[in-house]
């Protein structure tokens, strides 16, 4: 074959179209809607989903006080706290601890330390944390999680 003879066929070069400033607006615009239709939602379901991290970890920590019970023959005193069920007080001579998976004490999902009474006004000890604002009462995030309900 001659190279002379050889057709070379060139395309060519299409125009490469972009997007317009336009289109990119109304792009951002639906995802901004879509964000503000969805993004409380989200929110709501935070607020939610550490309330009831709260109630399992207060749950978690009354099953370990009832362990604590069976060994020890009582509840930890105030004055132990909860942090006898990972390190043995002086005062308890049939420790089988520790009694919570994790070698560290839990705190609620806002990041406070959950509050312990011994004797409990309405159980044999009482467990509870004061939500997102630390104070008694409130609704929604701020609202208290406790053992006795």
């Amino acid at each position: 074959m001659n190279p002379a003879n050889i057709n070379i066929h060139r395309h060519p070069l299409k125009a490469v179209r972009g997007f317009t400033l336009i289109e990119l607006l109304v792009v951002l615009a639906i995802i901004g809607l879509l964000a503000g239709l969805v993004g409380p939602q989200v929110i709501k379901h935070l607020g939610e989903s550490k309330t009831k991290t709260a109630k399992l970890q207060i749950e978690e920590l009354a099953s370990a006080l009832d362990m604590y019970r069976l060994d020890a023959g009582r509840y930890p005193s105030v004055e132990e706290g909860l942090g006898a069920l990972i390190e043995q007080p002086s005062t308890a001579k049939f420790w089988n601890g520790p009694y919570l998976r994790k070698k560290k004490m839990p705190v609620d999902p806002w990041n406070n330390p959950y509050h312990y009474v011994i004797p409990g006004e309405h159980g044999k000890f009482d467990i509870f944390t004061l939500g997102a604002d630390n104070t008694e009462g409130g609704d929604g995030e701020d609202l208290d999680v406790n053992s006795w309900e």
